[in-house]
């Protein structure tokens, strides 16, 4: 599998990362253990997971999989801390929480350092002072090698980042995790360019849109799929519009065309879109986890990216893309 570099760092990770935040939930350590050897020889090296997926039970089968398979510099371990579900405090930047849930994640995972630790989310509670000083010390003592945002905005990447650099002895950002597929193109107006002008890699999270563009439903909602699930019904309900519809039509459309399944055609678009380091996909199963990894062979023609980035064209404008910021 292709490898890209993370930013500007020297980090180098494979440009398909494997996502588990379903496994301790809905995937059992027989599936995962499937799908994390089937990855590893497929040239992947990018396992992402976070301190609250499965409350905690996706990273603790991590470390079972880590010890078992005596695997830990062939991986790039990226988790994430800040996200606090189902308390009142939503999000939670703090120092405290920060380095305590970071101590957390080590102790599930069984190991010393993490290569890529993400801030999961912004905290409007806590000043970026205090959130980055943690991020440096994270670093300082030796307990992640790289520091990264995720879901934030444009203006608070540039922020962020400036702040790191602008001042001495502080630990520059990596990158950026975010949502991003042929129905969410939303960071294309500020993320995408903050990023590209401050060296931050991109990963993008859900690039198959949730599910949705691998077309499964186009005619209704399968059973077993998560849109069924009281887990994720409501995450996965927000790209189920007319507008998904018709982006779902067209991936379909050229995926016939080219002879591969839809999720390949969704897949590939992301993957190869200007500033995007990696894509994270998550499997149900090992068939499904073999299918994206397909995806590494295909390259889409220049007319189905170009009919794709057509029909799924987020609204762009003033000021970000408006008449002053052409050349």
């Amino acid at each position: 599998m292709q490898q890209r570099r993370l930013g500007m760092t020297g980090l180098e990770v494979s440009r398909l990362g494997l996502g588990t935040m379903t496994w301790g939930r809905d995937t059992d350590e027989h599936e995962a253990r499937d799908q994390w050897k089937t990855f590893l020889e497929a040239g992947g090296n990018l396992i992402d997971t976070a301190d609250v997926y499965a409350d905690g039970a996706s990273e603790e089968m991590i470390g079972m999989l880590l010890r078992e398979s005596q695997s830990r510099d062939q991986v790039v371990l990226a988790t994430k801390a800040v996200s606090k579900p189902r308390t009142t405090r939503r999000f939670d930047a703090s120092r405290a929480h920060l380095l305590r849930s970071l101590d957390g994640s080590l102790n599930r995972l069984d190991v010393d350092c993490v290569d890529v630790w993400y801030l999961h989310a912004w905290d409007p509670q806590t000043e970026l002072e205090e959130t980055l000083s943690a991020a440096d010390t994270a670093v300082r003592t030796g307990r992640a090698r790289y520091v990264a945002v995720s879901n934030y905005a444009g203006w608070q990447i540039a922020q962020a980042a400036t702040w790191q650099k602008a001042l001495p002895d502080r630990v520059t950002l990596a990158g950026a995790q975010m949502e991003y597929s042929l129905v969410q193109r939303g960071i294309e107006r500020e993320v995408v360019p903050a990023c590209q002008a401050l060296g931050l890699g991109i990963t993008a999270w859900s690039p198959l849109g949730r599910g949705v563009l691998t077309g499964k439903y186009r005619f209704g909602t399968p059973p077993d799929s998560r849109a069924a699930s009281p887990h994720f019904s409501p995450f996965v309900s927000e790209h189920l519009d007319d507008r998904a519809r018709r982006i779902v039509d067209s991936v379909v459309t050229a995926a016939e065309g080219l002879d591969v399944a839809p999720l390949e055609v969704a897949l590939a678009w992301v993957r190869d879109q200007p500033g995007i380091t990696s894509a994270i996909v998550g499997a149900r199963n090992i068939l499904q986890l073999r299918g994206i990894l397909e995806t590494e062979a295909l390259e889409l023609p220049e007319a189905i990216k170009t009919a794709l980035d057509d029909v799924s064209a987020p609204e762009l404008g003033y000021p970000d893309h408006g008449w002053n910021q052409r050349g």
